[in-house]
């Protein structure tokens, strides 16, 4: 069934050169190629992502389609039969385009139907995958889908949608992980996680304290933002609870555009992660700002945040064993440098792989 994907790449000037994804790298049909690929490299882990409009295609599982579901068996057969330990990802930005037209992830009934969906991959596959990630970058997909418009949904509504959609991605990757804590841990001894997603901040200059501390808000508001409800407390930072709050108010707003937590919510949220996962790809250079309305922000050498705050705690880490994979196998296609011209699909190997 299409995606939210789909219907993106489908309207003319969304995509350079108005490409589409409905071939893209074409793995479903060349996965004997593909896993013939990983074995020459020698990988030892392959991740991967589930796309859910091709298990049920209207986002329900009434619509279930064993197309899909066989296709995935062979992928995942395919790398144990190779020694290649398979990492799963549940959702990777490709909503079914039938949930987008119920509002998405800015709508709460999305919680239990995206646990439905988990639900059965944990059922149907977890025998042999015994690494799952809920959500790859909730913070990408609530800040870059809801609040600048960049990826589909396309929703421009950077003041409040954010929000709420991480609120909604908290509460529903909070759910399936205890899903698989009550039904699956027991008999299949898999662990759960989230891949969120940082850039490293620097301060401008280290010996300026406002600068030091505007590079530590910009951590908690893209890092912090999930990472703190899910590894610390169930909550949100202070920062990002005081930053939002402070511009609600001054906006005449009787309620944060920050939503709050329950008790109840925090102790579901807290702990649901069996391991830290991070994808990261640059650092930005932070300074800091004063907005009109003469509240303290920062700005990174690319972009400025919508909102920002004084004060972040900063949390001890045991160091850990590390496990990396690299990105990616293949050319991803929401890169703007991917050239999808040869009707075959050709794998060419760069230079990297040797």
């Amino acid at each position: 069934g299409p995606s939210v994907w789909d219907t993106f790449t489908q309207k003319p000037g969304n995509i350079p050169n108005n490409d589409n994804g409905d071939v893209a790298c074409d793995s479903y049909n060349k996965i004997d190629e593909d896993l013939h690929m990983l074995r020459a490299l020698k990988v030892k882990t392959y991740r991967f992502s589930l796309s859910w409009s091709r298990i049920f295609p209207n986002g329900y599982k009434s619509s279930h389609n064993q197309k899909g579901v066989d296709y995935y068996n062979r992928l995942i057969d395919g790398l144990i039969v190779n020694n290649i330990t398979p990492m799963v990802t549940l959702y990777h930005w490709d909503l079914p385009q039938v949930l987008q037209d119920i509002s998405g992830w800015d709508n709460l009934e999305m919680i239990n139907i995206f646990n439905e969906y988990c639900d059965f991959c944990y059922a149907t596959f977890g025998d042999r995958v015994k690494f799952w990630i809920t959500f790859n970058e909730p913070q990408t997909i609530a800040w870059s889908g809801y609040g600048l418009g960049q990826i589909p949904p396309n929703v421009n509504q950077p003041g409040d949608a954010p929000y709420r959609v991480a609120h909604n991605l908290l509460k529903a990757h909070a759910q399936v992980y205890h899903t698989y804590d009550e039904k699956y841990r027991a008999s299949q001894g898999g662990l759960v996680s989230i891949s969120l997603n940082a850039e490293w901040a620097e301060p401008l200059d280290i010996n300026v304290p406002r600068e030091m501390v505007a590079a530590d808000r910009a951590l908690q508001f893209q890092l912090g933002w999930f990472a703190h409800p899910i590894f610390k407390n169930g909550d949100y930072p202070d920062a990002m609870k005081w930053q939002v709050g402070n511009k609600s108010e001054l906006q005449g707003l009787t309620d944060s555009r920050l939503p709050s937590f329950t008790d109840q919510d925090k102790a579901f949220i807290q702990g649901t992660a069996d391991v830290f996962c991070i994808n990261t790809y640059t650092t930005k250079v932070v300074r800091h700002v004063t907005s009109r309305l003469n509240i303290e922000s920062y700005e990174t050498d690319q972009d400025v945040e919508k909102d920002n705050a004084d004060g972040s705690e900063n949390t001890a880490v045991n160091e850990q064993k590390a496990w990396f994979t690299v990105q990616s196998l293949m050319d991803g296609f929401e890169g703007p440098q991917v050239d999808f011209e040869d009707p075959d699909r050709q794998r060419t190997p760069k230079a990297s792989t040797y």
